[in-house]
C-alpha cells in the first residue's frame, strides 16, 4: 500500500517548519497522511514524489521573487501544490489590490510607484501625503521587510522616505504609498482565516512600524509579532467573507473555495475595516492562539487528498 505523502514547503531558514506548524506531522498521521518538511529551493526534493505540496514558511522568496514563481510552476506541474500556482503568482504582488478596489472592495487607498518611470525627488515627494504618518514598502514584501514609517509633517522624515523610495525604484521594484491608519496603534489588525471557504478563526496583530525603514534593524525573515486570540466584529467577518466570496471572479483558475485564505484588516478613521492584506501564499495560520483550528485545517486537507 502506497502511503500518503504531502511536503510542507519552507524556506532554508526554518528547515523544519515554523513552531506553530509543527503539530501538522502529527495530527496528519493521525489520517495515515505521512507530511514532511521540504525547503522550496533545495534541488535534491523530488516534488512529483508527493501527493500534495502545502506552502508554509517559504518566507525567504521575496528576495527571489521570479525563482520562487519559477519553482511554484514546476511543483505545480508535477503534483498537486496548495494553493494552486496562478493564485501564487496572482497574489505575491500586492498589486493584487488594484483587483480588490475595482471589485468595490474596501482597501487602504495607495499610491502606485513603476520603477519604470523616472521618479525625480521631487516627484517622489509630490506623492507623499500632506498630513500624518505614512507607509513605504515594496508591493512584493512579507513580514514588514524593507517597509518603513515616516511623518508627512517633519522635513527630515520626508527625507528619509523620498532615499527609501528612491532606493527601492533603483532596485527594480515596484513601490506602493499609504496612509497610516492611526487605529492600528491600538485597535491593531484583525487576520481572519478561512479553511475550504469557511471561517475559522481571527487573531489581532499588534502594530509593527514604529519608524523609518533602516535595513540594520531587519534580523531574520520578519519582524516578531505579537498575536492574541480576537473574536471578529460582525463588520470584520462581512468584508471577510465578501473578500473570500469575490475570489472566483478576481484570480485565474479559481472555481471554487481555496484551501487556505487569510484576510488581514485594519480600522480606517472611522472604524471600518479595510483591507492589508490578502494571504494566499503563505500565511502564518497561528493556530496556537485558536484551539481546534490546527484539527480543522488538517480536515480541510486531508479532504482534498482523497
Amino acid at each position: 500500500m502506497t502511503s500518503t505523502r504531502v511536503a510542507l514547503a519552507t524556506c532554508s531558514s526554518l528547515p523544519d517548519l515554523d513552531a506553530d506548524d509543527a503539530g501538522l506531522i502529527p495530527a496528519l498521521a493521525e489520517h495515515d497522511v505521512v507530511a514532511e518538511p521540504a525547503v522550496w529551493d533545495d534541488p535534491d526534493v523530488d516534488w512529483a514524489s508527493y501527493t500534495a505540496v502545502v506552502i508554509r514558511s517559504t518566507w525567504d522568496y521575496t528576495d527571489r521573487p521570479a525563482e520562487f514563481l519559477a519553482w511554484v510552476e514546476r511543483a505545480g506541474s508535477l503534483t498537486n501544490l496548495l494553493n494552486p500556482a496562478a493564485v501564487v503568482g496572482w497574489n505575491i504582488d500586492k498589486t493584487y489590490q488594484r483587483a480588490l478596489e475595482a471589485a468595490g472592495l474596501p482597501i487602504i487607498p495607495t499610491i502606485w510607484l513603476d520603477p519604470e518611470r523616472t521618479f525625480t525627488s521631487r516627484a517622489i515627494h509630490t506623492r507623499f501625503p500632506a498630513f500624518g504618518d505614512f507607509v513605504i514598502k515594496p508591493t512584493i514584501s512579507a513580514g514588514s521587510r524593507a517597509t518603513g514609517r515616516y511623518d508627512a509633517g517633519q522635513t527630515p522624515s520626508r527625507a528619509l522616505a523620498i532615499t527609501h523610495a528612491k532606493n527601492l525604484l533603483a532596485d527594480g521594484r515596484h513601490v506602493m504609498i499609504q496612509r497610516y491608519l492611526r487605529k492600528v496603534d491600538t485597535v491593531g489588525e484583525t487576520a481572519l482565516v478561512f479553511f475550504d471557504g469557511q471561517f475559522s478563526h481571527a487573531v489581532r496583530k499588534n502594530a509593527l512600524l514604529e519608524g523609518p525603514y533602516r535595513p540594520e534593524s531587519m534580523q531574520g525573515l520578519y519582524k516578531e509579532e505579537v498575536m492574541s486570540s480576537r473574536e471578529a466584529s460582525p463588520a470584520e467577518l462581512e468584508v471577510a467573507h465578501r473578500v473570500v466570496a469575490a475570489l472566483p471572479d478576481l484570480v485565474p483558475g479559481v472555481t471554487g473555495p481555496l484551501l487556505y485564505t487569510r484576510v488581514d484588516l485594519v480600522p480606517d478613521d472611522n472604524g471600518n475595516p479595510v483591507v492589508m492584506e490578502l494571504e494566499l501564499t503563505e500565511p502564518s495560520f497561528f493556530f496556537a492562539e485558536a484551539p481546534g483550528s490546527l484539527d480543522r485545517f488538517v480536515t480541510a486537507l486531508v479532504a482534498r487528498l482523497g
